[in-house]
């Protein structure tokens, strides 16, 4: 009941805060900010309303006027609400293409400026990193990515792929590690039963990457998921 709970609560601040949102960009010269503001909002009223606490930490060695991407894990669901709850920052996410189609959710995605991949073709989503950096470049955001790829399935950190942090290369946006402790306990993929479970997004040091190429983007992905497992560690 508390998971429908929560997906009751999902569907009725997306569709009020994303209506709300499109309107007011209609007048905005940077387009997609109210809606990036709206974000946060939204997934800080989803947790508060389905009982589950978070917390943030080392959010201070960050900058609150700079952009950043963003790179962790991917547990749960919940790592997109703990992300966008937890940073004070205007970001849009690399999602897969999929989300694009769902009604309501894709306008307001799309309406934001988030960034679509289709996993299936590597040609276009090339395609759309080279489109996201033009816009990232014009239009300075941040960015919410999860190199593996996909959820886990044990709560073991996977492989990253070096794609989407290309561009930060391409931006020269500093990649900030993350993890989120916490997410795969309280709803593990394909359950539909939540657990008592307090989340913690930690936060690490900002890799810069004005040292790395697409000759090296391996050894980036690397050192990236290096970082995130140490954050995996803390207690």
């Amino acid at each position: 009941m508390r998971y429908i709970w929560i997906i009751i609560n999902t569907a009725l601040w997306t569709t009020f805060l994303g209506f709300i949102g499109i309107f007011i960009s209609i007048f905005e010269s940077k387009k997609g900010k109210t809606l990036g503001v709206f974000a946060r909002i939204w997934a800080k009223l989803i947790l508060f309303f389905g009982g589950i606490k978070y917390s943030v930490k080392n959010l201070d060695i960050l900058k609150p006027k700079c952009s950043y991407v963003f790179a962790g894990n991917h547990a749960s669901g919940f790592d997109i609400l703990l992300a966008f709850a937890g940073l004070p920052y205007w970001i849009v996410s690399i999602a897969k293409i999929e989300l694009r189609s769902i009604f309501i959710l894709g306008l307001v995605m799309k309406t934001a400026g988030h960034i679509f991949i289709d996993r299936k073709n590597h040609e276009e989503a090339m395609y759309s990193l080279e489109n996201a950096k033009i816009s990232l470049k014009k239009l300075p955001r941040s960015v919410l990515l999860y190199p593996e790829g996909t959820r886990t399935l044990d709560g073991t950190i996977g492989n990253f792929k070096p794609g989407g942090l290309l561009l930060a290369v391409e931006t020269e946006l500093p990649i900030v590690p993350i993890y989120y402790a916490g997410t795969f306990n309280l709803l593990k993929k394909g359950s539909w039963s939540i657990n008592n479970q307090k989340l913690e997004l930690r936060i690490g040091k900002p890799i810069l990457t004005k040292d790395y190429s697409f000759e090296t983007r391996k050894e980036l992905a690397e050192k990236v998921r290096s970082e995130v497992f140490k954050l995996s560690k803390e207690t």
